[in-house]
């Protein structure tokens, strides 16, 4: 077994195979071990309900067999990751996302048959939610990156333009959740101006940790869990995305070197957002460590 002075891979690794579903496991033999696409996508069907979206606490937060607009974005990163989103998956997965868009023709961030099974109580339940950018950018940002057509893209992508070009005031996620929008947009120029006004917003607001060092004396969020502070990397993802432009080398380095550091002794990442349930962060915690190996490996900070 690879102990605390093995190398940061061989120690995930380990915690992977200790702590992970099966799922998360088959992901980490794709990206790191040659293994397959067919039993990543095996093991994401699983989670595949009737009508077409996906459920069955996939997202951890969202317990239960229903299906989410959470789930169901989820469902489409994975596929994204194993070179699958197209076909007739996908053509499911539109059906379901049209039948639970609001009037608007977007995603809300929690549909309504979510109530009578356990959720965070950060995301309530309500009977007639509103479209969100949150849920709705990162699905069509992804949908148009793979080059996906359907019909409940041309509303949804109309409303994320809306939402992007409203936003005044936001908090992180929500920046996020814009990003994946314009990495993935067709229309570049626009997505281009877009991003470089949201960059000057997430800097002017301090929605970013400059200075892993003095990260309390960067403002939290509304809402969030105290010290859920947000980094250069977790806007930009991949050194393509728009958001890389926001940030100097220096300061996107250094934010790497955070990321890196934050790895335990265990082998995993932690979870930094609110826990209300013992089975969420043990089922969150692999999740965020294949995002922060992806990450580094993107930056050439974690070998293939």
């Amino acid at each position: 077994m690879a102990g605390t002075g093995a190398h940061p891979l061989a120690r995930a690794e380990q915690f992977v195979w200790l702590t992970a579903r099966v799922l998360e496991q088959r992901r980490f033999a794709h990206l790191f071990l040659e293994g397959s696409a067919d039993s990543v996508e095996t093991a994401l069907t699983a989670y595949r309900n009737e009508d077409g979206g996906y459920g069955h606490a996939l997202e951890p937060d969202l317990r239960g067999p229903v299906s989410q607009p959470l789930h169901t974005a989820h469902a489409l990163s994975v596929l994204d990751s194993i070179g699958r989103c197209d076909g007739l998956r996908v053509e499911r997965v539109c059906r379901y996302l049209t039948d639970v868009s609001t009037r608007e023709g977007a995603l809300p961030a929690l549909h309504p048959s979510q109530r009578g099974y356990p959720a965070a109580p950060f995301i309530p339940v309500v009977d007639d939610p509103p479209a969100q950018l949150l849920s709705t950018g990162p699905v069509v940002g992804l949908l148009h990156r793979n080059r996906v057509w359907h019909a409940w893209l041309f509303r949804a992508t109309d409303f994320c333009w809306a939402a992007v070009d409203a936003l005044e005031q936001s908090h992180p996620y929500e920046v996020e959740a814009a990003v994946a929008f314009l990495d993935g947009v067709p229309d570049r120029a626009r997505a281009e101006s877009a991003a470089d006004r949201l960059g000057h917003m997430v800097r002017e607001q301090r929605l970013v940790v400059l200075d892993a060092g003095r990260r309390d004396a960067y403002p939290v969020a509304p809402g969030y869990a105290p010290g859920e502070h947000h980094f250069p990397y977790d806007y930009a993802r991949t050194p393509g995305s728009l958001a890389r432009r926001w940030f100097s080398d220096g300061e996107l380095e250094s934010s790497l070197d955070h990321l890196a550091a934050e790895q335990r002794e265990d082998g995993g990442w932690p979870v930094n957002w609110r826990q209300w349930a013992p089975g969420t962060a043990l089922e969150g915690r692999p999740i965020v460590t294949l995002r922060a190996l992806q990450t580094l490996r993107a930056y050439g900070r974690c070998p293939r």
